[in-house]
């Protein structure tokens, strides 16, 4: 098994270097530019279609628009976002937090442009059902030429989508606090995620839609909690994130420039898994919405990285600085930690509630995910049978080292990236050119 675990470690150092980060960073910021700021301009409009103003059950897809959010939403808000930024603090410390923030506000542009693209450019399945996502909008957009590009990321999708980081920290939280076998956990999970699954897309939005804004709101409302009641200590831990995010507090080994490449890695790494934006899963579920208007499924898509990043992972990093466990532990039991030390009595509780709610929920939709990438490569009917894998890799990934099953899911989503974002740049004219059409013929 160590050869296995030497593999991966090695494999993420290759794939997750400084050039990665910073293609996410810069294509965020041309998305930005190129859209002129529209993840700040079109909130409002973005909510009325949110709302269900514009919906209509004719149109084309699987799934609301509510229900596609719900379903990317169930997806990105997870582990990522409670050990996921315990993961970035205790490998970038407080400034890994920044570098979260910056790549979650340009990843609005990143996914207005990826997920408008997934619905601009759908092929029918076998049934005549539209399907969207990177590998389609490669194909198609930009000719089959690119078709090599689109099978890297289904075949990188099919493993980076097995929701192994998932069941492995929900296992080991349960395993420490209760004495639940690891093993036991992962069965129950893949006969629960199973029971759910076998319904395709439609169930997946059924489920997530109910689920996602009950976890929400309960991690939110006991997380701003804690916030709240130590407001005081709020403006010295945000002076820390900004100072260390350049050096200021994580000067290690070979002096500032390797702490401050370090600690961005590590802040863009941890926000690309938690959001997702520019690693092409969020599009595949985007690319199923009932609409005729790629623009407004992109405006959707673009509140994603603002209620995973900027609202869940931000409170998520501020209740740990605040109570000072950073250095103590890793992974969800940092977090979990955190929760006991500031609402002691029922914070752990809570927390766990929540733990499993985000990590099923996740489980749901990454299913959707990995087995779209199969069905692209061999076929409905073949890909299909993928889902035995899926659920067999849980068990499995729940008694697996967390290090191993990070390394990864991480490999595999920064070689998503890639062919993630060299499509979405070289079509990043019809989606402007989309959206001023747009803009016109609705009079905003």
């Amino acid at each position: 098994m160590q050869w296995f675990d030497n593999f991966w470690a090695e494999a993420v150092e290759i794939a997750w270097g400084l050039p990665l980060a910073v293609l996410l960073i810069a294509a965020g910021l041309y998305f930005t530019f190129a859209c002129r700021f529209l993840p700040f301009r079109g909130l409002r409009h973005a909510i009325d279609i949110l709302r269900g103003k514009f919906d209509n059950p004719d149109d084309p897809g699987e799934i609301s628009h509510f229900h596609a959010l719900s379903s990317a939403l169930s997806a990105t808000i997870g582990m990522g976002n409670i050990s996921g930024v315990a993961v970035a603090i205790a490998l970038g410390g407080p400034g890994a937090i920044f570098w979260m923030w910056l790549a979650g506000l340009v990843g609005m542009a990143t996914k207005f442009f990826t997920c408008t693209l997934a619905v601009l450019y759908r092929k029918k399945d076998e049934d005549g059902i539209d399907q969207g996502g990177p590998m389609y909008f490669l194909e198609i957009g930009l000719g089959k030429a690119f078709k090599p590009l689109a099978i890297i990321f289904a075949i990188c999708g099919m493993i980076g989508c097995l929701a192994m980081f998932q069941i492995n920290q929900l296992s080991g939280l349960l395993h420490a606090d209760y004495g639940i076998s690891r093993i036991g956990t992962g069965l129950v999970g893949m006969v629960l995620v199973g029971i759910v699954i076998v319904g395709g897309i439609v169930r997946v939005g059924q489920v997530a839609s109910k689920v996602v804004p009950a976890m929400f709101l309960l991690y939110v409302g006991a997380a701003l909690y804690i916030v709240l009641t130590n407001l005081s200590l709020v403006p010295d831990i945000i002076v820390s994130i900004f100072s260390a995010a350049f050096g200021g507090e994580a000067i290690v080994g070979g002096g500032t420039g390797l702490a401050v490449r370090q600690i961005m890695i590590t802040g863009v790494k941890r926000a690309a898994f938690s959001n997702e934006a520019g690693i092409g899963t969020a599009p595949m579920a985007h690319g199923a919405a009932k609409t005729k208007e790629p623009i407004r499924e992109g405006l959707i898509a673009m509140l994603g990285p603002f209620f995973d990043t900027h609202i869940v992972c931000t409170l998520t990093g501020l209740v740990i600085l605040i109570s000072g466990v950073a250095a103590e532990s890793d992974g969800v039991l940092m977090t979990a930690n955190a929760f006991e030390r500031m609402i002691p009595l029922t914070g752990r509780y809570i927390l766990t509630l929540v733990i499993i709610l985000f990590s099923v929920s996740t489980m749901i939709s990454y299913s959707y995910y990995s087995l779209k990438c199969a069905k692209y490569l061999f076929g409905k009917r073949l890909g299909q049978q993928y889902v035995w894998v899926y659920l067999i890799s849980l068990p499995l990934a729940a008694i697996w080292s967390q290090d191993t099953v990070l390394n990864i899911i991480d490999t595999n989503f920064a070689i998503m990236a890639v062919p993630t974002l060299v499509g979405s740049l070289l079509l990043s004219g019809k989606v402007v050119r989309a959206l001023k059409d747009y803009y016109q013929r609705m009079g905003l």
